[in-house]
């Protein structure tokens, strides 16, 4: 079960990883210093998505809903928060080199075009998808619907502080990052965008990665504003815990395995910015409901996929919850 998450200032270190590009297992991972609860309290600030193993050993009724808030009885319930209408994307890759296979050279800004990885061309790709749709049965206190739409404006691939190999940065570390980004002119604040902070594979983002959760989104206040980020650490690092991937469908199993949780936290920092917007009676966000589940699915380039988007590439991607009817775990609306 996805959980709020409150992290320690300091990181706790992971046992060295060697950088490959082949997945790579480690068996004694060091307990991240995290406290859990089931609701946003203070001084929480983010939601994590937790591995494979972790969900399903705390959802033996992974689907119940129920309890507070208003929204109908659709099993998920709005409690009044924000919600992002227009969603945006700002991609933040943070190391010494190129992370994925046609990715931003280090030290490079553009568009979100001019990102020539599979990344790039799934987050450009996705909104106004059938599966995006999904998203459009939520809404914000004055009955406005999230649109079917998604834009990736922009990325900032920086090697400023990049984390080395068998590092722990801090919550506190990506959110300084983001701010240098900030004070620097490298990004440009939006309070409708979520930036989106990618390591190479031997990072331990945020402390608790491949043990505890395989990706995170919350907010910080800055002094530009209310900022929205999502922590998208290396999952091919943890393919057990940390992907779903039969093949990799687009010739790029790091990438293939990301997109993923890319999802996930992207459609849940949509509907649930603050953390006081759009969850269940358990604090489980849309995606959070349907993590780990990918319905119907064919073979594409050899591999298991369940969509093809406008891009022309087949995906793995794991459903999300409606809010419409009794809800449910979907592939796409209608």
């Amino acid at each position: 079960m996805k959980r709020r998450l409150a992290i320690a200032a300091t990181g706790v270190a992971l046992a060295a990883i060697a950088c490959s590009e082949q997945p790579t297992q480690v068996s004694s991972v060091v307990t991240p210093s995290v406290s859990f609860s089931e609701f946003a309290t203070p001084g929480n600030h983010a939601h994590v998505m937790p591995t494979k193993a972790n969900y399903e050993a705390a959802n033996a009724n992974p689907h119940g809903g129920g309890g507070g808030g208003g929204g109908g009885n659709t099993g998920i319930f709005y409690h009044g928060g924000p919600v992002i209408l227009s969603p945006k994307v700002v991609t933040i890759y943070w190391a010494s080199g190129t992370i994925y296979n046609g990715g931003p050279a280090v030290n490079t800004t553009g568009t979100g075009a001019q990102d020539g990885s599979v990344i790039g061309s799934f987050l450009r790709s996705i909104g106004g998808s059938p599966y995006w749709n999904i998203n459009h049965t939520y809404f914000d206190g004055s009955k406005n619907l999230v649109n079917n739409s998604l834009e990736y404006t922009g990325f900032w691939a920086t090697d400023h502080n990049a984390p080395a190999n068998g590092s722990a940065p801090t919550d506190a570390d990506m959110q300084s990052l983001i701010n240098y980004g900030f004070a620097n002119g490298l990004i440009q604040y939006d309070n409708s965008t979520i930036y989106e902070i990618f390591t190479a594979s031997g990072v331990n983002l945020g402390g608790g990665f491949g043990s505890s959760y395989c990706a995170y989104h919350g907010h910080f206040s800055s002094t530009v504003g209310d900022v929205k980020y999502a922590a998208e650490p290396y999952d091919w690092q943890f393919p057990t815990a940390c992907s779903a991937l039969n093949g990799s469908p687009n010739g790029d199993a790091a990438a293939d395995a990301e997109v993923n949780t890319v999802a996930h936290e992207t459609e849940e920092f949509t509907t649930d910015p603050d953390l006081n917007a759009w969850f269940d009676r358990r604090g489980q966000e849309n995606a959070d409901k349907c993590a780990w589940t990918f319905g119907t699915t064919f073979t594409a380039n050899g591999a298991t996929a369940n969509m093809t988007l406008s891009d022309g590439r087949s995906y793995l991607i794991q459903r999300n919850w409606i809010n419409s009817g009794s809800g449910g775990c979907r592939q796409s609306n209608p």
